[in-house]
């Protein structure tokens, strides 16, 4: 069952168009990595669908129902929560209260006057233990290494329980144990049927978590199936593996 559909998405910058009439499906409870040449529209495809940028034609459709542009600010009603590739945290609150934001489901002026319960606490362990930092509750999030930042952000995502996730080059920069941390996560969130759309550059990850892969170029769908048969074609060899 397909829980999120993009039908002939158009967006274009300066008259050049990242997206040239894209139409996908994404399977509910899978891992679907999107890979292609810088500046295929990978970036652009994320931003559309979290609402970071409107769209000129098409439509996204979430769940069944039909949208023609998504807010920002709407993003997690719909469902939908991302990372980017460069992080983006409240740099001068702890780590903990990074993840009580994410729980209370509010403002960020209104989470911060909130008195948590046992419940956040609890929910806010949890994720931070899953990504390896609950040793680093206390620590402003400026302090944390570029890798711990991360993983953060990840957890962040992770604490605010959406159905659709959007990872955006998650493991960049990473060193190798944070790596595995980060893979860990993602089974678990697979496990938990959560749908996971994954930008990497990195071809063993791909092969190791993805159910379904989708090659893009120029803004277009170039090829999409199994990480193994889509890699293995000579038109994907050419626009991304030799490039």
């Amino acid at each position: 069952m397909n829980i999120l559909e993009v039908k002939g998405l158009k967006k274009g910058f300066g008259g050049v168009y990242a997206l040239d009439g894209l139409s996908l499906a994404f399977v509910r409870g899978t891992v679907t990595s999107v890979v292609g040449p810088n500046g295929s529209g990978k970036t652009t495809l994320m931003n559309v669908i979290s609402g970071m940028v409107p769209l000129d034609q098409g439509a996204v459709q979430i769940a069944g129902t039909s949208l023609k542009r998504i807010e920002p600010e709407r993003a997690p009603s719909l469902g939908i929560t991302r990372t980017f590739q460069d992080v983006r945290l409240f740099e001068q609150m702890t780590l903990l209260d990074n993840i009580l934001i994410a729980l209370t489901e509010r403002g960020v002026l209104a989470a911060l006057f909130e008195r948590h319960g046992a419940a956040h606490l609890t929910r806010a362990e949890e994720v931070l233990r899953t990504v390896g930092l609950w040793e680093k509750r206390g620590a402003l999030c400026e302090n944390l290494s570029y890798g711990q930042r991360k993983l953060a952000e990840i957890g962040r995502a992770m604490a605010m329980d959406c159905d659709i996730i959007l990872l955006d080059e998650p493991f960049a920069g990473l060193f190798k144990e944070m790596v595995k941390t980060v893979v860990g996560v993602i089974r678990k969130l697979r496990e938990a049927g959560k749908t996971i759309i994954l930008i990497e550059h990195n071809m063993d990850l791909i092969r190791e978590l993805s159910d379904h892969l989708i090659v893009m170029d120029a803004g277009r769908l170039l090829a999409e199936g199994l990480p193994n048969e889509v890699l293995a074609r000579k038109d994907v060899i050419e626009a991304y593996l030799g490039e």
